[in-house]
């Protein structure tokens, strides 16, 4: 009898214990941490096709009081943050972008700089794919040169992707509600380089080690 109540609090414990891990798994796959896969290149070259990301679910949630605003690794959004969150007009889709424009603040774009509140945006992960044309006319409706200005409404974002002349960001779709935010890009744990014909390969060859756990910025 000894033998057998010993067995049944042996299994009872494993039981609880793969319980416990599922429970915790899940917990943190839904509220602290998430994994996202790079599907374009409109963050090029900072993020490229391939890389596999951690997002950061936790670090933009509300908090009740100064206490938890103190111990806890939370903030507010940055400009400048590279952030995963649904698309406006697909919520069931995911995007990654950077935060330009904060609420507030007038933006405008001027033959490919950033002006905020008036000054120009120092933004050295900007890429762009064409020259910027110095006799730009002042109808024109080239929205990768000309832009604005717009005020970005409280509770929401101006987004643009890194890669400036081929990412459909807030010039094409508009503002980003702050409840459509889903996390902070963290850092890359897994890349692997993809065909320009989009087929998947499973060969270590194509595997980016130089890319591995490298942080977001």
């Amino acid at each position: 009898m000894a033998e057998a109540t010993f067995q049944k609090s042996t299994i009872r414990e494993y039981f609880e214990s793969i319980v416990v891990a599922v429970i915790l798994a899940l917990f943190v796959r839904t509220f602290v941490f998430q994994a996202f896969k790079i599907p374009t290149g409109s963050m090029k070259p900072n993020l490229l096709v391939g890389d596999h990301l951690l997002v950061n679910k936790f670090v933009f949630a509300p908090t009740a009081s100064s206490l938890e605003r103190t111990l806890l690794p939370m903030r507010p959004i940055e400009r400048g943050d590279v952030i995963v969150f649904k698309f406006p007009e697909e919520p069931e889709r995911d995007f990654i972008k950077r935060v330009i424009g904060l609420p507030g603040d007038t933006l405008e774009l001027k033959n490919q700089t950033i002006h905020i509140n008036g000054m120009p945006l120092l933004e050295p992960y900007a890429h762009y794919l064409y020259a910027p044309i110095s006799d730009l006319p002042a109808d024109s409706f080239d929205l990768r040169r000309k832009y604005g200005p717009v005020t970005v409404p409280e509770g929401h974002y101006f987004m643009m992707g890194d890669n400036r002349d081929d990412s459909q960001d807030s010039r094409f779709w508009g503002f980003l509600p702050a409840s459509y935010v889903k996390g902070r890009a963290l850092f890359i744990y897994w890349s692997f380089d993809t065909p320009d014909d989009g087929s998947a390969t499973t060969s270590f060859l194509g595997v980016r080690w130089d890319r591995l756990l490298h942080q977001i910025h």
